[in-house]
């Protein structure tokens, strides 16, 4: 039964590895408008930094421009600085009470340098698994020396715990080659 749990808590925190990296991947601008890409820009709502989501609605106007139509017309200046200071080299225009949100086209030396982020982003996912494998690994061999499993039991548990890092690992992998590819073309 503790073999079981332990690698059902590194199932599950592998995954959430996995799911963490998809998340850092969609913030990660492309040619291509989507309203994820504005998720973690914050906005100063009445002195608390506030998603721009939880003020405003964002939706796609067309397929390279975002639209952010605020809640309240005192936030529009706001969201509109937020949204220029934001990482993403974005370029808001207001009209009337729509925020326009261009998305640029990238240049060949921009898509490689994303393309360096979206790796470091990739091989940091790949260490949270592997970290989380060493946790695992040193879990079990803490139940042999307490007797509590053989290590027979152990060298099984280690082998499971291997199967669900490498499963793991490709996954990031398809996930990397998924976002390489998505911005290198065109």
């Amino acid at each position: 039964m503790m073999i079981a749990d332990i690698k059902s808590n590194t199932d599950t925190k592998m995954q959430k590895s996995v799911e963490a990296l998809r998340v850092n991947l969609a913030k990660v601008r492309t040619g291509r408008a989507h309203v994820g890409l504005l998720d973690h820009i914050n906005v100063d709502y009445y002195g608390a930094p506030t998603a721009i989501n939880q003020v405003a609605n964002v939706t796609l106007i067309d397929s390279r421009t975002i639209g952010v139509q605020a809640w309240e017309k005192t936030m529009i200046s706001k969201i509109e600085k937020a949204i220029r200071d934001g990482d993403l080299g974005l370029n808001p225009s207001t009209n009337g009470d729509v925020i326009r949100v261009p998305m640029p086209a990238l240049t060949e030396e921009r898509r490689k340098d994303l393309t360096k982020v979206v790796r470091n982003e990739a091989d940091d996912a790949k260490v949270a698994v592997r970290n989380i494998r060493r946790d695992a690994n040193e879990q079990l061999k803490r139940l042999v020396k307490d007797k509590d499993i053989s290590e027979d039991d152990e060298r099984r548990g280690s082998d499971d715990v291997q199967k669900l890092t490498d499963k793991y690992v490709i996954e990031i992998d398809k996930l990397l080659a998924e976002k390489e590819k998505e911005l290198m073309t065109m």
